[in-house]
């Protein structure tokens, strides 16, 4: 059994402070997760001569990274809320059944990944827009990424079975260990052996590999509730089939994702060229300072209101889900204020060009308009996910991104006499539809989804 000292009891206690302790975290996780993308574009984009088309050619990997991501993704965040639910009914002997079919189903992943991509990484880089000039940055950066994959699953798939059972801390301690490293290797490997876009790519590699064994080692140890066993990762439909059920939605929104990228990239390239693709590659992780934050503030949330609704507690869930929503929709708006006031701080980070950084600053106010209703967006639809709602959230995942977004990018440059800044205002009219749909959606939902209790979603599953 774990340390009660490190360990949240999710049944009890006040709920603010619960979030707290869980959110904070989460938070700094996320924030120190966001250091694994980003961190290597702030130094490829100030390599001497090079570094606004190398940045570009590094950008154009995000849709790979993002469909890694999101296969990690289909099993952890399918899998870990079941867990939690299935905790709360004093079921651990199914928790850790979850845990095992889900490890089972990350390195069936990570096969099946790494020999794609590998294989045509050449032609999806063309497809997303490389040219002449940046696709060798791109498939520099690309094949030695792709070799690490393994590590990326089991870090962003396990993880959060360790935010479940309720060691925030030690779930956090797992993205701090491995940026840390990367951290101290990029500068190392970029400019003091020279090795530019590739080193980068290898600084992640390492520091994935050294984060994927912390998760291991902890879900193997003598502290967590959840043990990694070998009887528990032969495939059981069972099983495994309602955690890709109800992970399925964050699945969608990774993959669209992806799909939103190449799409931007696509339309960018075509209408502005390898300045505006290279300004989306700066806009997209910003972007990442308000969007990975709000989804630490969910991880915390997610735990209290999974274990609550298994339990039948309904009032803790509505208070967890009050304080999430709160959380979600003020650090939305701070940084919506901020990036809208400061855009050239922001893009300075990321880039010393000086026509790339201006470009940016223009480009950044018009994506970044609508940006305050994430919060409510992404608030809303993690809290279906919390619930065991699978199917309503796969269609607020798919609303956003695919009805609403993804058209809007084609549709907007044929009506306005701007084109390039038709497809930057697609943005924030997705965004503000979309969260007000889902806020609605989960308003005149709630009531109903409590009383029928965690019995009654076999079916959604």
């Amino acid at each position: 059994m774990a340390a009660q000292g490190t360990k949240q009891d999710m049944g009890s206690g006040s709920i603010p402070k619960l979030m707290l302790n869980l959110a904070i975290p989460a938070v700094v996780a996320q924030l120190i997760n966001m250091l694994y993308n980003i961190v290597d574009r702030i130094y490829i984009g100030h390599i001497p001569d090079a570094g606004a088309s190398a940045l570009t050619g590094v950008g154009l990997f995000l849709p790979i990274l993002m469909m890694i991501n999101a296969f990690a993704m289909l099993a952890g965040s399918g899998g870990a809320p079941r867990a939690a639910i299935a905790m709360g009914k004093k079921d651990l002997e199914s928790a850790r059944k979850i845990l095992g079919n889900c490890f089972s189903l990350l390195m069936i992943f990570s096969v099946m990944l790494t020999v794609l991509f590998y294989l045509f990484a050449p032609q999806l880089l063309r497809l997303f827009g490389a040219s002449d000039v940046t696709l060798p940055y791109a498939l520099s950066y690309a094949r030695i990424y792709i070799l690490g994959i393994v590590f990326v699953m089991i870090v962003m798939g396990l993880n959060p079975f360790i935010t479940t059972q309720g060691f925030a801390k030690f779930s956090m301690l797992t993205t701090v260990v491995g940026a840390v490293c990367n951290i101290i290797l990029d500068p190392i490997l970029i400019f003091g052996l020279g090795m530019g876009v590739r080193g980068a790519a290898i600084a992640t590699v390492i520091s994935q590999a050294v984060s994927a064994v912390w998760v291991l080692c902890f879900l193997r140890g003598s502290r967590t509730i959840l043990k990694l066993s070998l009887r528990d990762m032969k495939l059981e439909a069972p099983v495994i089939l309602p955690c890709l059920a109800l992970g399925v939605s964050t699945f969608v929104m990774l993959s669209t994702e992806s799909i939103l990228n190449i799409s931007f990239n696509s339309s960018l390239s075509r209408f502005g060229g390898d300045v505006a693709v290279g300004a989306m590659t700066i806009i997209s992780s910003c972007s990442q300072l308000i969007t990975l934050p709000l989804q630490g503030i969910c991880q915390g949330g997610q735990p209290i209101m999974s274990y609550n609704f298994g339990a039948g507690k309904k009032e803790r869930v509505k208070q967890a889900f009050r304080c999430q929503f709160t959380a979600c929709t003020a650090y939305a708006s701070l940084m919506w204020l901020l990036m809208l006031l400061f855009p050239q701080m922001f893009a300075g980070i990321f880039s010393s060009d000086g026509t790339l950084v201006e470009y940016t600053v223009w480009a950044m106010r018009i994506y970044m308009a609508g940006i305050f209703s994430t919060g409510i967006q992404i608030g809303c639809q993690q809290t279906f996910m919390a619930l065991g709602q699978a199917k309503i959230s796969l269609l607020m995942a798919c609303l956003r991104k695919l009805v609403l977004l993804i058209p809007l990018i084609f549709i907007l440059p044929r009506i306005l006499p701007d084109q390039v800044f038709g497809v930057f205002l697609a943005e924030p009219v997705s965004d503000i539809l979309a969260a007000t749909v889902t806020a609605t959606m989960l308003f005149t939902r709630l009531n109903g989804i409590l009383d029928r209790g965690a019995g009654g979603q076999k079916a959604q599953a």
